[in-house]
């Protein structure tokens, strides 16, 4: 038991801070310390109150002494109980941990102590008011009083019998002039004769020098020394007196009571020639019941005086005793509730520890219950979150390992998928679209942000719907993991060519469908390069079959008209020469069309400034006509591109013509240019207010021969798409707000 509440003191201690640990181990002390003062004062003030006490210093003063004391240390008392209260609120309100269970504690510690306690209080207070009333009662001071008179009586009885002998023998020795010292021998008998005559314990005779001249006892005091009186008692009375002294002498047979009187020399008392003492021996039971009655009317008297002063120091002590108590309540209660509550504060910072992340934090067991149990519980916890933290780092190494060769490996594919000119698009199995590269975004005009992890139905609509159900059916359904298939797309209004190749992704093991793989190569300018190759043999061939035979039809109508003009003057034949040489030169200007697109030659690209050939060239026809007016929005700065200045010029020329046209000879063309560094590329806007395009029209402006004019051939768009493309630009058309059409030339940096 003792061992357990060593354990739960210890625990009480560990769970406070340094300071704390201290201001309770004074507090210990001091109620030990005080415990002991109250023990020791009680003790001492029951000695002081007790008869028989042999305190060397006033009881009066002591007493009072010990009441300050008393005071001092109820003072003290109570301001250590107001302390700890004040403590315990101040806990509770700050909403320390542990507080509120403290309070309940020391409150049912309090109720528990408070009750018995005041109840003692009160009944040792009755009994102290009645045990005082008992000792300081009347028949007891009356009884004292009767006893005191009782030992006078015998006391003044025996003095008078004394006094009577005294004189009658004083008288004969006088007279007989027995104090001569040729009459020693008379004064013995004498004094033998008065010893027996009036059964007297002893009869002494003293000389005026106080020197013992004869004496006689009784049988029992004889050979027993009983002491010769002092020359000052004899003295006491001075010579000449009339006065008689009793004395006591105290022998081991009892108290010896003597009457002292000088003997006269003659009739003049003041001539003393000695001195006279006759003793009565008291018996000892008598002599010492007369002196207890006389030392305690003495010490009773003394105590009376301090009867309110004893009083109040009962009750003072039975306050500190009481306040005591309660004073042990309450720390006995700080001790249970710490010795339960550091634990649990312990167990709770352990689990903030453990939260946070710390899980080497273990808490010291010191004890053997139940919280002791708890901790270890807690420490075994600990010890296997900590194991189990150690796996699961290194399974998490180990996957992050991973994590990082998949990421590697997922970057490496992502760079690869966006720097390849195919697009390459993924479905899973749930038809979420899971990847997209940069070549399918641009092919298909649409960003990542809007198709990532979207559904496939909710991105395409229309047609495009129905075909995809269809593919993706046919693939689940039929079980063929590769499609390929031509597809055609209008995107932005410019119809473009695809071929397209899906495969099925399915498990390795299972063979469960897992989605698609989409891969697809934009072939619109391969089939347009095609077209153009094709259209250049076409041309070239027209403009060699054809350019031969017009100058001997030429030469031969000259001859004709230079022959037969003068011959004839019919109007006929004059108008028909005329037409064939016209549509001689019309002829001849196709076919030299046909022979410049046949033979255009290849781009020799060089630094220039973008903007300079834009201004060279817009000048040209802002100086000839005056109802077309243009608007050059360009940066400050633009980097130098690789370009073939006399092409480029060529095809703004040819962009000019073609707006001028459209506007029918006036408004405004407006110029843009844009920078775009991230890209790394240029953009040039060309927009015209004119009639606008069709779709029909804008799908194919850009064929050769394809043409809305009446009298043109439909080769100056196309011509302007070959040089944008021979610069590894690209060119398309779209519609201008609020009219006309608006061209958009992409060129690299």
């Amino acid at each position: 038991m003792f061992k357990k509440l060593i354990n739960a003191f210890r625990t009480f201690l560990s769970g406070l801070s340094e300071e704390e640990r201290n201001r309770r181990k004074r507090e210990l002390i001091m109620a030990i310390v005080l415990l002991l003062a109250v023990i020791v004062l009680t003790l001492i003030e029951s000695r002081v109150i007790s008869f028989g006490t042999h305190i060397p210093i006033s009881n009066t003063v002591l007493m009072f002494i010990l009441i300050n004391i008393n005071l001092l240390l109820l003072i003290l008392l109570i301001f250590l109980v107001f302390r700890n209260l004040v403590k315990l609120f101040y806990d509770r309100k700050q909403n320390i941990m542990g507080a509120k269970l403290r309070t309940r504690l020391v409150v049912a510690f309090i109720s528990l102590t408070l009750v018995p306690t005041t109840i003692m209080f009160f009944f040792s207070m009755s009994f102290i008011n009645t045990s005082i009333k008992f000792w300081f009662n009347a028949p007891v001071d009356k009884a004292l009083e009767n006893s005191l008179k009782v030992g006078k009586k015998i006391y003044s009885h025996i003095e008078d019998n004394n006094r009577f002998f005294l004189k009658r023998t004083c008288y004969q020795i006088v007279t007989n002039n027995l104090l001569r010292p040729y009459k020693a021998n008379d004064l013995s008998r004498y004094i033998q004769i008065v010893q027996r005559e009036f059964h007297l314990s002893a009869v002494e005779v003293y000389s005026a020098d106080g020197k013992r001249l004869t004496y006689a006892v009784t049988q029992e005091l004889e050979d027993k020394p009983f002491g010769i009186i002092p020359p000052s008692k004899l003295k006491e009375d001075g010579p000449g007196k009339e006065a008689i002294v009793t004395i006591s002498r105290y022998i081991p047979e009892g108290e010896l009571v003597s009457s002292i009187c000088s003997i006269p020399f003659g009739k003049k008392r003041e001539n003393a020639k000695g001195m006279l003492v006759i003793s009565i021996l008291l018996p000892p039971d008598l002599s010492d019941s007369l002196a207890a009655i006389s030392k305690g009317i003495r010490e009773y008297a003394q105590i009376k005086l301090l009867k309110k002063p004893v009083q109040v120091t009962f009750y003072i002590v039975l306050s500190i005793v009481a306040l005591l108590v309660v004073f042990c309540a309450v720390w006995f209660g700080f001790f249970i509730a710490k010795s339960l509550t550091t634990p649990i504060m312990e167990l709770a910072k352990g689990l903030e520890k453990v939260s946070a992340g710390d899980l080497s934090y273990t808490i010291e067991r010191l004890a053997d219950d139940e919280i002791g149990m708890l901790v270890s519980s807690f420490n075994k916890m600990t010890d296997d979150l900590r194991t189990g933290r150690q796996q699961i780092e290194q399974a998490t190494t180990a996957l992050e390992r991973q994590k990082n060769e998949l990421e590697q490996s997922r970057l490496y594919m992502e760079i690869v998928l966006n720097n390849i000119s195919t697009g390459v698009i993924s479905i899973n199995a749930d038809g979420i679209i899971t990847t997209i590269n940069k070549s399918a975004c641009r092919m298909l005009s649409i960003t990542q942000e809007s198709v990532i992890n979207r559904y496939y139905a909710n991105v395409l609509a229309g047609q495009y719907l129905q075909m995809a159900n269809k593919i993706i059916k046919r693939i689940k359904d039929d079980g063929k993991d590769t499609i390929e298939m031509p597809l055609r797309l209008t995107i932005n209004g410019t119809p473009r060519s695809f071929i397209v190749y899906l495969n099925a992704l399915r498990h390795d093991k299972t063979g469960q469908f897992m989605g698609i793989v989409m891969v697809m190569d934009d072939l619109t300018e391969l089939e347009r390069a095609q077209r153009m190759a094709a259209w250049r043999e076409v041309a070239r061939r027209i403009a060699h079959e054809v350019k031969n035979p017009l100058t001997p039809i030429s030469l031969s109508a000259q001859r004709l008209k230079r022959k037969f003009s003068n011959l004839t003057d019919d109007a006929v034949f004059e108008e028909c020469i005329n037409t064939i040489l016209d549509y001689v030169d019309i002829i001849r200007n196709l076919v030299n069309e046909f022979a410049a697109f046949a033979k255009f030659p290849s781009a020799q690209l060089a630094p220039c400034d973008l903007i300079q050939i834009i201004k060279e060239t817009t000048d040209l026809y802002a100086e000839e006509d005056s109802l077309i007016t243009f608007s050059i929005n360009a940066p400050d700065k633009l980097p130098l591109l690789d370009l073939d200045r006399q092409q480029i010029k060529q095809a703004l020329i040819n962009l000019i013509e073609n707006a001028i046209t459209a506007m029918e000879g006036a408004g405004e063309i407006s110029i843009t240019v844009r920078h775009d560094p991230v890209n790394m590329k240029v953009m040039l806007e060309f927009a015209d207010t004119g009639k606008g395009l069709s779709d029909i029209v804008k799908n194919n402006l850009f064929e050769p021969y394809f043409s809305t004019k009446k009298t043109g051939m439909g080769l100056g768009l196309a011509i302007v798409s070959s040089i944008i493309a021979d610069h590894n630009g690209k060119i398309s058309v779209q519609d201008n707000k609020p009219r006309g059409a608006r061209f958009i030339i992409e060129l690299p940096v």
